[in-house]
């Protein structure tokens, strides 16, 4: 079903209305939360946007999948493991992570490293 999620913002956090904060749950995950904006409850049939937030000395899984990723750094700075080449990444810049990719975000300053991440609705599994 169409919906807007109004951006809740407040003293420096990054929230939505209706948007609840969820466990990112994985064994090699250290610091890490989640926010769905867009996936199931919304129905969507195509995509899923999800915003996650590292905070500092922690990181996301590390992992690889048969889809791919579009992400979209929104706040602090940190680095990205794609393969064997790890890449610092701040504010702005996006990140394309290919199919199969080995992946990783860590946080890599005082604040939350926090970003958007695309994927598609149906996903499979995590290697």
């Amino acid at each position: 079903m169409s919906c807007v999620h109004r951006f809740n913002g407040r003293r420096g956090s990054f929230d939505w209305e209706g948007v609840a904060v969820g466990g990112y749950e994985s064994p090699s995950v250290k610091g890490a939360s989640v926010r769905w904006l867009i996936g199931p409850q919304e129905k969507a049939p195509h995509l899923a946007m999800r915003y996650f937030e590292v905070q500092p000395g922690g990181y996301t899984s590390l992992e690889r999948h048969a889809h791919d990723h579009g992400v979209l750094i929104l706040r602090g700075r940190g680095s990205v493991l794609l393969g064997e080449e790890e890449i610092e990444v701040s504010f702005g810049d996006v990140v394309y992570v290919s199919p199969h990719d080995l992946h990783q975000f860590r946080c890599l300053s005082g604040e939350p490293l926090g970003f958007l991440c695309v994927v598609p609705a149906k996903r499979g599994e995590t290697q």
